[in-house]
């Protein structure tokens, strides 16, 4: 054979080996990702828990069964049962199905010995939607940041949420509820055991979360089946330690029984029987929403006594709000923001309390009542965890205050600021980015993947990110385009707050 043919074999032979699919062995079985143009590997559709379908409806997840071969992970799997809630939601997922169970995978590794830092994304919705499908949490842009960065589904609503006697008669810890949870925490240990394979470092991760993923987030730091499977924890809008704090079992139990009553459905086998979308269906209709439960098992105790107590997870926290998190309009309705119709709001919110709530939500009405619809919502809550951290865990905190609203939008509401912390603007083609924008997003996601990577968000060109404090006068990083340091000055609503929530 001629040396130029054997050279031409050879070269052939080495092009074919390079862009071989890329694979990688998980204790289930191996799997075969897709190399993306940026040099990220995506592995999507891993099943990480055995389908909680039939007799594991409403049970811990179980271990996902192994497989024979080599699992093609070229598409995300089925997005967890849920009604269209949320107009701003989209799915690149496999449908709607109860075996929901799986996570995606995005790594910048070249090999499993590189022992990078690990990001783990449970997306928002209330409880009762939501998907690791979406384009707002999609890892390759922050695994090009040196990241593993994993989005994971977590059953939802009444197939995450539902408490009821008989469920937690059936249960060794006599508890129920909150599986959603509880597959957040299955979905923690696949990553300890797995994700080595995939470049990661399972001593190095960060879980995160907006929204339902920062209640879940602030709940895995007190779940004892979490415990050492992180080593760093990021919230954006939302705790547990707020208004909508966990219902005691009992009083879940009670819903989850009048809920199953109301659909001639009372007892667990009927449930049980009942086809997925029937039941996804009797959702439809007015009734309880289904949520996390204080259970005595996977949440303990009050979360707010457990942080006080300092029981949670000794790890840094990177945690904050949005200036628009609710609208002045849920506290006056279609009334003009005047200050006698602010006056006879906070009338009717707080009786006599009123004057107390006035002189903390003073200056101008509708930008007072728009914050107050923000702590009553959520900012409150989420300042009472990162307070309660910082006075406890003896770990850095950090809080930030995030004012930049999409273009066009009056102000930054809830949810706007995911798609800038992790890299995907590009993602969401409804509003026209500008260079801003887009500068906006570098700085706020180099934050976070220097906080991954080290706990601490600060890093060279970046301006000064303090530590947060308890207590009044806390310093933290407002989040704009020109973003900066300021000392907070919204202490007195919280103090307020706190003595509504003590009433």
């Amino acid at each position: 054979m001629k040396k130029a043919t054997l050279l031409l074999l050879s070269s052939t032979v080495f092009a074919l080996s390079a862009h071989a699919a890329p694979k990688t062995s998980t204790a289930t079985g191996a799997v075969e990702g897709v190399a993306e143009a940026s040099g990220v590997t995506a592995y999507k559709g891993i099943p990480y828990a055995a389908a909680p379908v039939g007799k594991l409806r409403w049970k811990a997840p179980q271990p996902a069964a192994k497989w024979e071969g080599t699992r093609k992970a070229d598409h995300f799997g089925a997005r967890c049962m849920q009604l269209p809630l949320f107009s701003d939601m989209v799915f690149r997922s496999d449908g709607v199905s109860e075996d929901c169970l799986f996570l995606n995978v995005w790594t910048p590794a070249k090999s499993a010995k590189e022992k990078l830092p690990v990001l783990v994304y449970f997306y928002g919705g209330g409880f009762a939607a939501g998907d690791g499908s979406e384009p707002r949490y999609d890892g390759e842009s922050m695994a090009a940041k040196g990241v593993v960065t994993l989005t994971v589904n977590y059953r939802l609503n009444v197939f995450g949420f539902l408490a009821h006697p008989e469920l937690s008669k059936e249960s060794p810890h006599h508890a129920s509820g909150n599986y959603g949870l509880m597959d957040q925490a299955a979905a923690l240990l696949w990553v300890k055991k797995n994700i080595a394979a995939f470049g990661g470092d399972p001593k190095r991760v960060t879980i995160a979360g907006e929204s339902a993923g920062s209640f879940s987030v602030s709940a895995q730091m007190i779940n004892p089946q979490s415990k050492g499977l992180f080593a760093g924890a990021i919230g954006e809008s939302g705790s547990l330690l707020g208004l909508m704090a966990p219902a005691p079992l009992a009083a879940a139990e009670q819903t989850g029984a009048g809920f199953a009553q109301s659909i001639g459905a009372p007892t667990l086998a009927q449930l049980r029987a009942l086809p997925a979308d029937q039941l996804l269906d009797s959702l439809k209709k007015p009734g309880p929403w289904f949520s996390a439960v204080q259970d005595g098992y996977v949440i303990p105790r009050s979360p707010v006594a457990m942080y006080a107590a300092g029981e949670q997870a000794k790890v840094p926290l990177l945690a904050g709000w949005n200036s628009y998190e609710g609208h002045y309009k849920q506290i006056l309705g279609e009334a003009e923001p005047t200050s006698e119709n602010f006056a006879a709001a906070l009338q009717k919110l707080y009786g006599d309390q009123a004057a107390a709530a006035q002189q903390a939500y003073s200056g101008d009405v509708k930008q007072a009542a728009t914050e107050l619809a923000s702590d009553r919502f959520i900012a409150y809550g989420t300042w009472k965890w990162i307070d309660s951290h910082a006075r406890t865990s003896g770990k850095p905190t950090y809080r930030y205050y995030y004012t930049h609203p999409r273009p066009g939008q009056e102000g930054a509401g809830h949810s706007v600021e995911i798609e800038y912390a992790l890299g995907n603007l590009a993602g969401n083609k409804v509003y026209a980015w500008s260079a801003e924008d887009y500068a906006l997003s570098a700085q706020m996601q180099t934050y976070f993947a220097n906080f991954i990577k080290t706990g601490n968000p600060n890093g060279a060109g970046l301006p000064e990110w303090p530590q947060a404090s308890a207590g009044a006068g806390s310093r933290l990083m407002q989040l704009d385009v020109v973003s900066k340091t300021i000392t907070a000055g919204d202490d007195a609503h919280y103090q307020f707050q706190e003595s509504q929530a003590k009433r």
